[in-house]
């Protein structure tokens, strides 16, 4: 990489005084001046099941080219954009049209998110990235570290961020009706996970490339129980009902408390031997979080759980509501995606504050104003959403090291517990190694 290579801001700067105009997006390579009504072309890695809503999100701008490795899954959008590329391999699709694209948005399952969206970073593309952003929290770091360094455009697949009443609920606990907030209880419900073993591997099916689908991990025979779904419950592929919500319910309380690394990761609930499987994700968890006071919150522990919170309700007298649950010094406010439910300890209900955080223009519409030069995304990778998908990744290590540890996010490094390492960092299969930035 170039010692003399320029930051977007700063190249967006010195076009504009060069032009007379003001630099909005786009390739790096192209030097034209751009409008903010101009659209960016983009290119989608992933355009089944969840891609296909974010091939909707972003279908204001210029889609000139579509990957997938299975045909049939992305077979609707690739007969909707019929003038893009379309691509089994992002690498051939960069190969061919890099110098085209000017951003990425990659929805492919959680193993898969970490190459194409460090190699479009390389390339200076501004990315969009489903949750929970990667497989691992040392992808996380490295996503994150390599989004600060490029200076590019960045957006966590955490859609619900631009609910107002998301909004709504943040305002309460920041308003401080309840006081100083010591502890957090926040839960996905269910207990889905520890799918059945495969009993039977039958041929691929021709629309499916299996080989690539499967990428950086090591490889296994084919199975339907594995594909178009399923894969989020096996540890290979995906990160369980923590990576499929974590970072969606643990954005209330990052967003409303201003969190960003724990020092301590714990579990509330010690694992049984039968519980901890080295495939298949868990049918519950109980693990929680410590955060030393910045920011301008105290001392928090935050519970996530695999799990009811019908109990901590209870327990607190609180109103059930949603899935998150503050307790602070004067009461307690039950938050959700939609909303909250104030209640102080007299019983009575606080008096809602005035709205003040700003309506967002759309989710996606945040990340493409961004990307053409206008404010930083909500769900922004270095300032934000990279912390936050980092410890929903690290209470998964906990969870399957069976026992907690200290964690110094300055240093990403572990201590007290000699299991947990192997879970923090990913081991890529032969061929897709990389180096750290």
């Amino acid at each position: 990489m170039s010692q003399n290579f320029q930051s977007r801001r700063s190249f967006i700067k010195s076009s504009a005084i060069a032009t007379g105009g003001v630099w909005l997006g786009g390739s790096i390579d192209d030097l034209s001046a751009r409008s903010a009504n101009e659209r960016l072309n983009i290119a989608c890695i992933g355009v089944g099941g969840r891609g296909s809503a974010n091939v909707g999100g972003v279908s204001s701008e210029n889609i000139i080219a579509m990957c997938d490795v299975d045909e049939s899954k992305a077979g609707k959008r690739f007969q909707e954009f019929n003038k893009a590329g379309k691509f089994k391999d992002y690498r051939v699709m960069f190969d061919k049209l890099g110098k085209q694209i000017d951003a990425v948005v990659i929805s492919t399952p959680d193993h898969t998110h970490f190459h194409p969206a460090r190699h479009a970073m390389l390339e200076r593309k501004h990315v969009y990235c489903e949750k929970p952003l990667a497989h691992s929290a040392w992808e996380i770091r490295q996503l994150t570290r390599l989004a600060n360094k490029m200076d590019v455009a960045t957006q966590l697949g955490n859609q619900r961020h631009a609910n107002a009443g998301m909004a709504r609920a943040v305002e309460a606990v920041q308003s401080g009706m309840i006081g100083k907030i010591s502890e957090v209880f926040c839960a996905i419900g269910g207990s889905r996970g520890m799918p059945p073993r495969p009993k039977d591997h039958p041929s691929v099916p021709s629309h499916l490339d299996w080989e690539l689908w499967q990428g950086p991990v090591p490889h296994r025979k084919y199975a339907p129980d594995y594909v178009p779904y399923k894969w989020r419950f096996w540890w290979d592929y995906g990160t369980g009902e923590t990576g499929n919500w974590g970072c969606h319910i643990l954005d209330i309380p990052y967003w409303a408390l201003g969190l960003k690394y724990p020092t301590r990761v714990d579990l509330d609930v010690i694992p049984g031997s039968d519980e901890i499987d080295d495939q298949r994700t868990p049918k519950s968890m109980k693990t929680r979080l410590s955060y030393r006071a910045e920011n301008g919150h105290d001392d928090v522990t935050l519970h996530w759980w695999h799990g009811s919170l019908d109990s901590v309700f209870t327990e607190h007298q609180a109103t059930k509501y949603g899935n998150t649950l503050f307790i602070g010094e004067h009461g307690t406010i039950s938050a959700g995606f939609d909303g909250y439910k104030a209640k102080l300890k007299d019983g009575s209900e606080p008096k809602p504050p005035v709205a003040s955080i700003p309506k967002s223009p759309g989710f996606h519409k945040e990340w493409i104003n961004a990307c053409k030069g206008g404010p930083r995304s909500t769900c922004d990778f270095v300032n934000y959403s990279g912390a936050l998908s980092e410890a929903v990744l690290l209470a998964n290590s906990a969870f399957r090291a069976g026992a907690g540890f200290n964690w110094d996010a300055t240093a990403f490094k572990a201590s007290g517990n000699s299991k947990v390492a192997k879970f923090i960092h990913s081991h890529f299969a032969k061929g897709w190694e990389v180096d750290e930035v």
